[in-house]
């Protein structure tokens, strides 16, 4: 069976006296409904599928290994909030989980998210909260994967949904203090930029809620939160290199929003309260990797911040938790994670201790203020999630729940974190995870990648590549710029016009691996997804011969072509994050490496790349472009596959069971192209 072969139709893109020819533009539909494009989708479709009978890749094996790991019944960690013990399991056969509440001895089904989902091709759901009062269950719901949400209220009492929000909502609310109305996020339906702030009363209809704030700046997104002492609302207003913080007094009537301090370019701050004062993390005076404040709760002007924790310039602050006594502090040294302890009176300071090379903590589920203890949750390569809770002042230590996996045997896997050279000498972390026993020299070596948006693909448990290390893969994580690893400063040597950075840095920690023995140089394969997969089509481009198999996920790979169109989803809140091609240099540098306009004549490798229809983050018709443009310029004889979910979005399927089939799809291309090139 041959590859389908869309139709051409020239489109010119002009700019700055550059043209562009984009001959596949045509498959771009907004609406989602064009027969032709759609006709083109399936039969990409069934060309994958296809390979994948011929070529005898059995995907089943590792979906029943993934099923052999996942226990008959599995309980999340019970939040106490008010006496109300509230909780989720989900079943082996189950997609979707199940949400209790126990109060006073009594178990209460509150929320079975699989009797929803029934008969839905797709159902996601975000932000559960419960009221106040505990009398409602609030929850976002999205039937097509776009993240364009409804908010759904139940009465639990009554065990009956009372009202359904059809609106372009995040998905998660805030109630006000009588638990009798909540305000919400709305997005603009065109670019999917969240810019409205609302207030709904319950029983009333969506027509009248209350517009509490219109943000008009394009490049600037919206999001909510409470504060510490639930008094306040938090409205954040932010793009990548300023924000702005606006409260809401909660204990009021009142909707007036107070501005914490204005926005301001290149600041970063972030607040919380606690009953006598405010905290602020703040990176004014170009302190990159930020200082902690405090100030009063009602002059809070930048003249009375007081310099609590300065800035290190070899630690990055994350973030921040007060309690009665102490602070604790998440922050970032040396590439991983630490969690740092901190007397409020003597200001005395100490690291939580953690004995595996690489590793991550963060604090979870501390919604007292005054106690004796912390949570946090500590996960590594081979320690699936972990939540402890810790005493402050004796430092005991009790695990308080773990992420409940069958046949798992940590004692089984050896990990490493080492520090290579990328070409222009900074060092980059790589952490490693393969079996005992490995022979690392002969070993495929997988190596994955994100290096944007400051994100850190953490060195934590990853159940969904444990199949290839058990089948003899070493997994790698490039923690490359363009992500936040090493310190703010590594982010911004990832973005804007250094992002040339972020793909040789993957390359670099590549070849310094089989330099170094491990990987075998035959057997070297690459995964990325999203920000990831414009990662994936850069490398190929640039090194087509050094991969032998890459995936790609939902990729970002027609960086100019996006970037230069306003009513694209999230362009222009990302115009700090690639550039804006509206200026001339900015323009040039992008097009030095988004990968769909840097194709020519390669011996490309392998490559499977999926996609969502419905995808809001990177818009379908980019990867439906970008392979049958890879097809026609590769001279290899691999394949060169798309699979698009028709029903979906940006993280695949909807369900465990059919996100887990999704990704056992992903691994058995890598391991049959492993076992082809042994």
């Amino acid at each position: 069976m041959k590859p389908p072969i869309p139709k051409k139709i020239s489109k010119k893109l002009i700019a700055h006296n550059d043209q562009r020819i984009d001959p596949y533009y045509w498959l771009r539909d907004d609406k989602r409904k064009n027969k032709e494009v759609l006709k083109y989708l399936k039969d990409e479709n069934k060309y994958s599928d296809h390979w994948f009978k011929e070529n005898k890749v059995n995907c089943n094996e590792i979906f029943q290994d993934y099923k052999k790991t996942l226990p008959k019944l599995e309980e999340s960690y019970r939040t106490d909030i008010d006496g109300y013990k509230y909780f989720s399991t989900i079943s082996i056969s189950s997609e979707h989980r199940k949400y209790y509440r126990i109060y006073k001895n009594e178990k209460k089904l509150i929320l079975d998210v699989n009797r929803l989902a029934k008969n839905k091709k797709y159902y996601g759901i975000s932000g559960i909260q419960a009221s106040r009062d505990h009398r409602f269950i609030a929850f976002g719901e999205d039937k097509n994967g776009r993240r364009e949400f409804s908010i759904v209220i139940k009465d639990i009492k009554k065990n009956k949904v009372i009202e359904n929000n059809r609106c372009s909502s995040t998905g998660g609310i805030i109630w006000n203090k009588n638990s009798n109305g909540y305000f919400y996020l709305k997005k603009d339906p065109i670019t999917l930029i969240t810019n409205s702030l609302f207030f709904h009363r319950l029983g009333t209809k969506n027509k009248d809620d209350l517009l509490v704030y219109k943000e008009t700046d394009n490049q600037f997104n919206l999001s909510i939160s409470t504060s510490r002492t639930k008094k306040y609302l938090f409205l954040q207003i932010s793009k990548t290199e300023a924000n702005e913080f606006r409260i809401l007094n909660l204990e009021e009537e009142s909707f007036n929003l107070i501005c914490f301090k204005k926005r301001k370019n290149k600041h970063l701050y972030y607040i919380d309260d606690t009953p006598d004062e405010f905290f602020v993390l703040s990176n004014k005076n170009n302190q990159k990797n930020f200082a902690l404040y405090k100030t009063g709760l009602n002059d809070f002007s930048e003249k009375n911040w007081i310099t609590f924790v300065p800035h290190n310039k070899n630690e990055l602050i994350e973030d921040f938790l007060c309690f009665k006594d102490f602070i604790i502090l998440e922050t970032r040294k040396d590439g991983l994670s630490h969690l740092v302890q901190i007397n409020k009176k003597s200001k005395k300071k100490s690291y939580i201790e953690f004995s595996d090379t690489a590793y991550t903590a963060y604090l979870a589920n501390n919604l007292k203020y005054d106690t004796k203890s912390f949570n946090f949750v500590y996960s590594s390569l081979k320690t699936p999630s972990t939540i402890f809770s810790q005493n402050f002042t004796s430092k005991k230590r009790k695990k308080l729940w773990q992420q409940k996996l069958i046949n798992h045997d940590e004692k089984l896997y050896e990990t490493e974190r080492l520090f290579v050279k990328a070409r222009d000498g900074k060092k980059v972390p790589i952490s490693l995870i393969y079996k005992k026993g490995t022979d690392l020299k002969k070993a495929p070596l997988l190596q994955y990648g994100y290096g944007s948006y400051g994100l850190v693909i953490e060195p934590s448990f990853k159940m969904s590549f444990m199949p290839l290390v058990d089948r003899g893969f070493i997994f790698a994580i490039a923690h490359i710029r363009g992500g936040q690893d090493l310190g703010r400063d590594w982010y911004d040597q990832g973005r804007m016009m250094n992002k040339m950075n972020t793909f040789f840095d993957f390359i670099d920690c590549t070849k310094s691996l089989i330099k170094l023995g491990k990987g075998n140089n035959n057997k070297v394969y690459a995964m990325g997804g999203s920000a990831g997969g414009l990662l994936m089509g850069t490398i190929i481009n640039l090194e087509p011969a050094l991969y032998k198999g890459i995936v790609s996920a939902v990729p970002f790979v027609d960086v100019l072509t996006t970037m230069s169109d306003e009513s694209i989803p999230l362009t222009t809140f990302e115009y700090k994050e690639w550039g804006n091609p509206a200026i001339k240099k900015e323009y040039f540098y992008m097009k030095k490496y988004s990968p769909y306009d840097n194709i020519k004549s390669n011996p490309y490798p392998a490559v499977l790349v999926t996609s969502s229809l419905f995808d809001s983050q990177v818009q379908y018709f980019e990867p439906a472009k970008y392979v049958p443009k890879l097809r026609e310029h590769s001279y290899s004889k691999n394949p060169i596959l798309l699979k698009m979910n028709l029903i979906g979005g940006h993280a695949g399927k909807s369900g465990r069971l059919e996100s887990l089939k999704e990704t056992a799809e992903e691994l058995s291309f890598l391991f049959k192209l492993s076992a082809k090139d042994s």
